[in-house]
Formats: C-alpha cells, structure tokens, sequence
C-alpha cells in the first residue's frame, strides 16, 4: 500500500469538459477563430493553457498570455463551476485517507481555482496538501507542481528509489506520469479521463486504472 498520494485534478477527479472547452471556445472568438466542435477541444484539458493555444492553434506567447485572460473571463464566473465529479471519487478519497494514505493534489491549473473546485465538491478536506499553478503563469509545468506537493508532504529529499515504493501520482494525461517520473514516483494512469489512445501506455505508466473502483483497489492493495 502506498503512504502517499499526489491526485492531478481535470480528468482524474473531475470532469471539466464543458467548463474548460467552453472557455477555451470563448477566447478564440477573440481571435476570430470559430471552434464549433466542443470534443476537438478536449486536449486543452490538463496540460497548461498556454501551451496548448500555442500549439494547437498556432499563438504567438504574447497572444496565449491574451487568451488565457479571456479565458478566464468565462472561466472564473462560469465555467468552474461546469464540472461533475467523477462517481466513486469521494468512495476513493475517503478509503484511501481512512487507510493512512497522505493525500495531496497536484494541478496544473491555478491553485485558487483548484481549492475552490475541491471545495465545492467537499472534498478539500481530505487533502492535507494542495497546490497549483500560479495566476502569473509561474509554477506552470507538471514536474513544478509536483515538486511543490513533495516539498510540502515532506518527503522531497527522499531518495527517489523510496518514493516510487511509497508515493504514486495518479493522472490521466501524459503530462501527470511525466511529473511521476521527474521525481520517482510511481506513475498511475486512469483510463476514464482525456488521455488519447495509447498516451499513457506510451509514457511509460507504472499502472493503468480502468475504472475508480481499480484505481481504489491500487492505492490500497496494489497490482
């Protein structure tokens, strides 16, 4: 069993799909860009915002920056609060904290937004650490972010070989199994979220949960 859990959030706790595609639709209006098709927006869901208008809409930085702040025009009102919990998330968190297990959560999305989504889902407090990225953009990359939680658990001076047996990081997108392996976690992959096909296989994922009923027995019983 493990002794530490760090969660990503979009896709592996909740499903932002409406809240964040809506919002990412809405900023690239600005830039006269149409977008009727809400499912080609789901890979915004999980890496940071501004990589992704880079990438897959071709902004320059300077754009991305103007994006994210209409973004977060629709976003911070509205779109937040577009989100469902994913069924069996507040089963897992509870059996997992009543097992012992520290947990955290480790987002790449603005940690104020984070903590407000968590609360109200009522599930903050079963996480004794919560971080995110910054609103000024910093703190933006996944392995940032996890090494933050790290620091705040405790254990980021643990030798890495210890951490992949007593900590995993559970995500759903590349970018999470990426942050496991910055740090030696052991990197857990859900199938429920937005990953494309083959994403997390080819990243390199320690285990892939189907369901959260697989990942719950993962964290308490292992493979």
């Amino acid at each position: 069993m493990f002794q530490y859990c760090l969660f990503d959030l979009d896709g592996t706790l909740t499903d932002p799909k409406e809240g964040i595609t809506k919002s990412v639709q809405h900023a690239l209006r600005y830039f006269h860009i149409d977008e009727p098709d809400l499912k080609k927006l789901e890979p915004f869901i999980g890496p940071p915002l501004k990589d992704s208008f880079m990438e897959f809409y071709g902004l320059t930085q300077a754009q991305a920056k103007k994006a994210i702040e209409v973004y977060r025009e629709r976003f911070t009102p509205i779109g937040i609060l577009e989100n469902k919990i994913f069924p069996g998330t507040v089963s897992m968190l509870r059996r997992a904290k009543e097992s012992g297990i520290h947990l955290a959560v480790a987002s790449s999305k603005p940690e104020c937004f984070v903590r407000r989504i968590l609360e109200h889902f009522h599930i903050s407090p079963y996480f004794e650490v919560i971080v995110g990225s910054e609103l000024d953009g910093t703190r933006g990359t996944k392995e940032e972010v996890v090494e933050e939680a790290l620091r705040q658990l405790g254990i980021l001076a643990m030798e890495a070989s210890q951490r992949h047996e007593l900590c995993a990081m559970v995500g759903d997108r590349k970018f999470d199994i990426q942050g496991a392996k910055a740090y030696g976690l052991t990197g857990i992959g859900v199938r429920f979220g937005y990953a494309a096909k083959g994403e997390l296989e080819e990243e390199g994922a320690d285990y892939i949960a189907e369901t959260m009923e697989e990942l719950e027995e993962l964290l308490l019983h292992g493979a």
